[in-house]
């Protein structure tokens, strides 16, 4: 059979979706790489809320998911802006998730790390009334929060220290004495402002060499307290250039959803590990491709996660903060969830060509368990659109 999906024009195209999934299994941790998902969160559909009120979570999907990527042996980062954080989960919602989730990674015996920020710092029609030690004292509860759940702390970036930060030198304190502070070494998180318009500047300036001399003078300061950097730039030379520069033992986990295949696999000078929102969709897929490149098999790896880039670049294209719409999407259309509802009303922000596109991207991947599933759900979709089959 034969959908009619609508382009960016709004003219109807033919598809004749796929009707056999990609063949994967579950499997054990890898060998080579240290992988993270940055896993979405699912919404209760029924419940009374509007965007703006504190987010309804279905906690049993959203538990089920992260065991399912747990099952390819994927680690899983918690809290992230894959789960909305800052985009619909405040921070008593990502509080929570923080606890049910290192919890149920204890009872299942998965790799979790949590997102530690400041968002109990609402920014206020005046902007972020905040000083250095305020935000210090948020980022040192959310710290001791991850701790206490036995989950690692990944230090993301700050909206309010991007705010009143007067220049790299709050920036180097601010780090600085959190690194002192945690027990056990942490990621830190450089996410750039298309992910989020309000970290422009982060690390003091609107420049970027300058800026990533700050970040690795945060580092190269604390170094056995650095686990690894997580870099979402979008770009490929600078991710680069910072992993060349990292002192020994410290990981560059690339945030690269545009180039996360040339990223990971490497070249004669180190490669990158992964902590992607990407590897949400494309969990089982990106396993089995790690298992490849576990074997020494580059060749093989790019074979099977190249033709991903496609849906990824896809999803994640201007404005980027909007890709989460097309994770959740595609995991209603796996059948991970039974709706397309979104914390925050996020289901709405993007169209239905791009959301039809996606579908037909993932499709081709492989990416359904039931592509008949699927199928019947991009249909209901369609017809909701008033797009007759």
């Amino acid at each position: 059979m034969t959908i009619r999906l609508p382009g960016p024009g709004g003219a109807l195209r033919v598809y004749e979706p796929r009707t056999e999934p990609l063949a994967v299994t579950p499997g054990t941790p890898f060998t080579s790489r240290t992988v993270f998902s940055a896993a979405h969160v699912v919404a209760d559909p029924y419940a009374d809320v509007s965007p703006g009120s504190p987010a309804a979570v279905d906690w049993d999907a959203t538990l089920a998911f992260r065991r399912h990527l747990w099952s390819h042996g994927l680690g899983v980062a918690e809290a992230m802006d894959t789960a909305q954080r800052g985009m619909g989960l405040d921070w008593a919602g990502a509080a929570e998730l923080i606890r049910r989730s290192a919890a149920e990674a204890k009872s299942a015996g998965g790799r979790i790390a949590c997102g530690v920020g400041t968002d109990q710092l609402p920014a206020t029609e005046f902007g972020h009334p905040y000083g250095l030690a305020e935000i210090r004292a948020a980022y040192e509860e959310q710290l001791a929060l991850v701790e206490e759940s036995g989950a690692q702390a990944i230090l993301m970036a700050s909206r309010a220290l991007a705010a009143v930060a007067k220049g790299p030198e709050d920036y180097l304190e601010v780090y600085g004495h959190l690194l002192r502070q945690a027990s056990e070494p942490v990621i830190l998180h450089w996410l750039g402002p298309m992910f989020d318009p309000a970290l422009e500047g982060y690390w003091g300036t609107t420049d970027l060499d300058a800026a990533t001399r700050t970040f690795l003078d945060v580092i190269a300061a604390h170094p056995d307290k650095v686990d690894g950097i997580k870099v979402s730039l979008l770009d490929a030379e600078r991710e680069i250039g910072i992993r060349r520069r990292l002192p020994k033992g410290v990981r560059c986990y690339t945030g690269d959803d545009f180039n996360y295949p040339e990223l990971i696999a490497g070249d004669d000078q180190g490669y990158s590990h992964a902590l992607l929102g990407i590897f949400d969709p494309l969990g089982p897929l990106a396993a089995e491709a790690v298992r490849v490149l576990d074997t020494g098999d580059v060749r093989g790896f790019r074979a099977l996660l190249d033709p991903t880039v496609g849906l990824s670049r896809h999803l994640f294209r201007a404005p980027t903060r909007f890709y989460k719409t097309g994770v959740v999407f595609l995991a209603w259309l796996a059948g991970h969830q039974t709706h397309f509802t979104m914390v925050g009303g996020l289901q709405s922000a993007r169209s239905l060509p791009h959301l039809a596109t996606a579908y037909e991207l993932a499709d081709a991947l492989g990416l359904f368990p039931d592509p008949r599933l699927a199928e019947e759900r991009m249909r209901t979709l369609l017809r909701v659109y008033g797009v007759e089959q």
